[in-house]
């Protein structure tokens, strides 16, 4: 599998042949439509001055909260057309998570990636349907998962007539309320030919606390990236809030939205010396 081909795949994708990695990134939640314009519209600043090639992210709803009270989204059909919007008036892809099979085909009308979380990425039927709405298909590769095992979700989205997969490393369970990234899992599952993605802010949450809301680290966002390009990940996925203390979801391990022109930057010099030994 070409890796280009499948980032081609990509409606309105920029900046493919700049040898950059690409970007997904945005709020963990669709919570407004001025959050939600105001961080594309920002993020689209920034990754066209630097040449990279950026898919916006948002969830249209979170499913996986651990207490019922928790926020969930504003609806689902009001946060989808936001982001349809955001894609036709920035001319931007978009991506978002689905949880059911009903939920990929209801996305697919409104968004060019659809992506599984990682604590679905072994639900066969979700793949599959994820798999029969043509568009590419981002699959994070689940806390309990070994690298190697992920091969067997992106052949379960392949058989079904899809090979345009993304599979996205975000972390490994380390006991109860911790996660570690290995980075041997980036050339691991670089070995199935499709893209690689390291997801940094999700690889800092601290899941599971007692209080019911998860803990982060967003300090440590530098230091995972600049690991994750220089193992030469494929792609780099930073969920990002103009106020993460204010956010409704995983403001805890989020980029606060004026720190993340500075931190690409660093990541691009760094790519362009990474390349240079892999001529």
């Amino acid at each position: 599998m070409d890796k280009t081909a499948v980032l081609q795949k990509i409606e309105n994708l920029k900046y493919l042949d700049t040898n950059n990695f690409f970007l997904f990134a945005g709020p963990c939640v669709v919570e407004s439509e001025k959050i939600a314009f105001e961080t594309a519209e920002r993020i689209l600043e920034i990754t066209d001055k630097l040449k990279i090639p950026f898919v916006y992210k948002s969830s249209y709803r979170k499913a996986n909260r651990q207490r019922i009270d928790s926020f969930t989204g504003i609806g689902d059909q009001k946060a989808l057309k936001i982001l349809q919007s955001i894609a036709e008036i920035y001319e931007i892809p978009v991506v978002t998570d689905i949880h059911s099979e009903d939920d990929a085909f209801m996305a697919a009308q409104y968004v060019d990636v659809i992506q599984i979380p990682a604590f679905l990425c072994r639900q066969t039927e979700l793949l599959i349907a994820a798999a029969k709405t043509g568009r590419v298909v981002n699959i994070k590769k689940g806390q309990f998962v070994a690298p190697e095992s992920m091969k067997y979700a992106a052949e379960k989205v392949a058989q079904s007539g899809n090979p345009n997969i993304i599979l996205t490393e975000r972390g490994s369970m380390f006991g109860y309320y911790d996660l570690v990234v290995d980075y041997r899992s980036i050339i691991e599952m670089q070995k199935t030919g499709y893209p690689v993605m390291l997801d940094i802010t999700h690889s800092l949450q601290q899941p599971n606390l007692p209080g019911g809301v998860s803990g982060g680290r967003p300090e440590l966002i530098e230091t995972i990236a600049r690991a994750g390009i220089a193992v030469g990940v494929d792609g780099i996925f930073i969920e990002t809030h103009p106020n993460p203390a204010e956010a409704l979801s995983d403001g805890a391990n989020m980029l606060r939205l004026d720190l993340l022109e500075p931190l690409l930057e660093k990541l691009v010099m760094l790519r362009q010396v990474v390349n240079k030994f892999e001529k």
